[in-house]
């Protein structure tokens, strides 16, 4: 018997007529079953979040925060549980699915710091003509409902992100997880409630895209909505979401330039967990490197001698360090684009092979840069070499894409880095270390097709919340 799961609306675990089965991303065998929404749990759940708004905008800020902290302690004291359900229902092998765990403690530490930090500032009005003997200041005020649309390779942090932020700012959530890995999130919903937060302030509810997600996108309740996921989804929900504030973490082809005077010893590896950490399907995974024709060859020979030695299996396995693609569906989608290249030109270095719904690592040269393993986002664990013989030619690459996430550069020279930093269009440029690099209270989020906004708690929080200026008129 599998365990039957119910989602939570106002504060109580509901079942609804219609349920979606979970399954072990590595086995294929069922793990629970989770109800699906239809219309009449979206009402209760907007209605429910309504009631939860006034309750979570009206509690004092060190409340708020303790709420925050009493998660954060829940999730520690759940770490094995969490780690065991993210690896079986999303494929993430134990290491990385442990190690995600773990940011989102302190994910949701942040958020309860930042809570009691929200503030204004005074603006000097009489610094223009007309604005004597008045006082100003702002204050910023909860947006109202926010509408959470979170990716299924994250279930924990990447939820973190958005419903963390949003009780800090005193916004009500309703959150709809992604129906591939729902059950990490009704998890984190009980040790909300067991934490202390109100009934309605966080509401969560399982459907697809077209459905629950585009009924949250269109609702005029909705104040709000921050969704993770790729570029054409992005593009319909800013299309449809009228004047609501949103903001949108959307796909990359992160890359990351080694230039002749990087510490190898320093790149390499961090460059193998940047590629093919959960099987590439992280949207600042490394997709492509540039690395300086003097050192092509010892760099490629280096990166595919330890790339042998990752071990492909099952995610519950300790020592595993690559498990299964999401779907198999995705694995035939990446051989694919991967066979194409082959076709065009491309050599592949290693890897090349799929088995139901695993990948393994592969790595290719050759490629042009018009194919879809370069252009488009492969979310998967390949990664293309390209050599370039000078630095200024590997940053116009870099920055040749459609998107602009973050973007990596190894080097010992300050001036390139700088060159890189100024020259790149991204959201962020990590020096010395992979795109793949993100700390959890850092700015994050990308420019051009990669979205709009930032997270991290406290700009989240700047995004969750409106301002309100306020003037005295001193005159008597």
């Amino acid at each position: 018997m599998t365990e039957v799961y119910k989602i939570l609306i106002g504060g109580r675990w509901e079942k609804t007529a219609e349920l979606l089965e979970v399954t072990n991303k590595y086995s294929g065998e069922v793990i629970g079953s989770v109800p699906l929404a239809d219309k009449k749990t979206f009402e209760e759940a907007i209605k429910s979040a309504q009631d939860g708004f006034s309750l979570i905008s009206g509690m004092p800020a060190h409340q708020r925060s303790k709420i925050l902290q009493k998660t954060s302690e829940g999730i520690e004291a759940h770490k094995d549980e969490l780690t065991r359900t993210i690896a079986i229902e999303a494929g993430k092998a134990w290491k990385h699915a442990k190690a995600e765990v773990e940011r989102a403690v302190q994910t949701f530490k942040f958020a309860s710091e930042e809570a009691k930090s929200i503030h204004g500032e005074t603006v000097p009005l009489d610094a223009a003509v007309g604005g004597e003997k008045r006082m100003g200041f702002y204050l910023r005020f909860p947006v109202g409902l926010v509408g959470a649309i979170t990716p299924f390779n994250f279930p924990l942090n990447l939820v973190a992100h958005k419903v963390a932020p949003a009780i800090a700012a005193g916004c009500a959530v309703v959150l709809k997880p992604a129906s591939l890995t729902p059950i990490t999130s009704l998890k984190l919903g009980q040790i909300m409630m067991e934490a202390g937060l109100p009934d309605g302030a966080l509401n969560i509810i399982i459907g697809s895209g077209s459905t629950v997600g585009n009924w949250l996108v269109l609702d005029e309740r909705i104040a709000m909505i921050t969704f993770t996921g790729s570029p054409p989804v992005g593009r319909n929900i800013k299309e449809k979401s009228g004047l609501k504030k949103v903001t949108l973490e959307l796909g990359s082809n992160s890359a990351c330039i080694i230039d002749e005077s990087a510490d190898l010893s320093l790149a390499i590896p961090r460059c193998i967990i940047g590629s093919f950490a959960y099987a590439g399907q992280v949207c600042i995974s490394v997709q492509r490197i540039y690395i300086h024709r003097k050192i092509f060859d010892e760099f490629a020979q280096r990166f595919l001698d330890r790339t042998k030695d990752l071990k492909l299996g099952d995610p519950l396995d300790p020592q595993t360090d690559v498990g299964p693609m999401i779907t198999e569906e995705d694995a035939q989608r990446t051989e694919s684009w991967v066979n194409e290249a082959v076709s065009g030109g491309a050599k592949i270095l290693i890897g090349g092979k799929r088995e139901k719904n695993f990948y393994y690592p592969t790595v290719l040269t050759n490629v042009k840069p018009e194919m879809k393993v370069m252009v488009k986002e492969i979310f998967a664990p390949v990664v293309c070499f390209v050599p370039f013989d000078n630095f200024e030619e590997a940053v116009r690459m870099v920055d040749d894409s459609i998107y602009g996430l973050q973007a990596g550069v190894y080097t010992s020279d300050i001036e390139k880095a700088f060159q890189a930093i100024k020259g790149i269009k991204v959201g962020g440029v990590i020096v010395n270390d992979v795109p793949t690099y993100r700390a959890d209270q850092m700015p994050y989020g990308g420019v051009k097709e990669s979205g709009i906004g930032r997270e991290g708690l406290k700009y989240a929080i700047e995004e969750m919340t409106d301002i309100k200026m306020v003037v005295f008129n001193l005159q008597k």
